[in-house]
């Protein structure tokens, strides 16, 4: 399954771009860009699945990294800051992974 298959090319890509400068991710505002808060618990789930690179079930600290790769290959790499933030947001149980749920 492709990210295309659950959101549009266009949304990504618009949301992609914003956030091209470094240090300028701001994961609020790039899910709400990206389409995702319009998304049912499915479709979460399946963009969830397609960021799990390793198809452990979670989503690590270093697959953080290159999530805008999983957007569209065209995406940066997040920062270390950016990335942390990102997983502290996302780890509601303090294990230094995001789960499905």
């Amino acid at each position: 399954m492709a990210m295309t298959d659950v959101l549009s090319a266009e949304d990504i890509k618009k949301a992609v771009g914003a956030f091209s400068a470094a240090e300028s991710f701001n994961y609020k505002k790039f899910f709400e860009m990206v389409g995702l808060k319009k998304k049912s618990p499915e479709d979460v789930k399946k963009v969830f699945h397609i960021l799990d690179k390793d198809r452990s079930g979670f989503i690590e600290e270093d697959e953080l990294k290159f999530v805008l790769k999983g957007f569209t290959p065209d995406g940066r790499d997040l920062s270390d800051k950016e990335t942390k933030a990102l997983l502290a947001a996302g780890d509601k149980d303090g294990d230094g992974k995001i789960g499905a749920d």
